[in-house]
């Protein structure tokens, strides 16, 4: 019985799951980012400031319009749907005017479904849901640092992509 098809099987099983676990953790260059980008479906930006980032095009790399216009050293982790993202930014002169959801109770999220060397693990004590783009955002702010996540959750009354608002469960409370 021939074994080298299963041993080569394994080997690249492996080597994918390394990956997998590895990836998050190595410092961002070009192997790594392609890996993640195949492998893990991710991907990063990193941009000075808001005008440095596109205004439409890729949904995943365009700021929400919560973002203060001034802000700056934004960096961004997104699943290559654009639904699961994480943006980490520095606020510049303009305070940061939320987070708020006006429109209705927010749905409860179970946590960043994406990691980066730069989010911190334990925000989840000071996070607020923020509802003003199309998808909800947990939003915390460490001094002049704020973070926000999303999971791809639809914000209450927002439009999903067929035209028809997002349903909002009548169970749904916030966090």
């Amino acid at each position: 019985m021939n074994r080298r098809p299963l041993v080569i099987a394994a080997a690249i099983a492996g080597v994918l799951a390394l990956a997998a676990f590895a990836l998050p953790n190595l410092p961002p260059n070009p192997v790594t980012d392609a890996l993640a980008k195949q492998v893990l479906r991710e991907e990063g930006k990193r941009y000075a400031s808001a005008a440095d980032a596109p205004k439409r095009g890729d949904r995943a790399f365009v700021l929400p319009g919560w973002i203060p216009q001034d802000a700056t050293d934004i960096r961004i982790r997104a699943r290559g749907d654009g639904g699961a993202r994480l943006i980490r930014f520095t606020l510049g002169k303009t305070p940061l005017d939320g987070p708020k959801c006006a429109a209705a109770a927010p749905k409860k999220t179970g946590g960043p479904r994406l990691d980066a060397r730069w989010w911190p693990h334990d925000t989840r004590a000071e996070e607020r849901p923020e509802c003003r783009d199309r998808y909800q955002y947990q939003v915390s702010v460490r001094g002049k640092k704020v973070y926000a996540w999303t999971d791809g959750t639809p914000s209450p009354g927002a439009r999903i992509p067929d035209g028809a608002p997002a349903a909002t469960p009548a169970g749904a409370a916030a966090r």
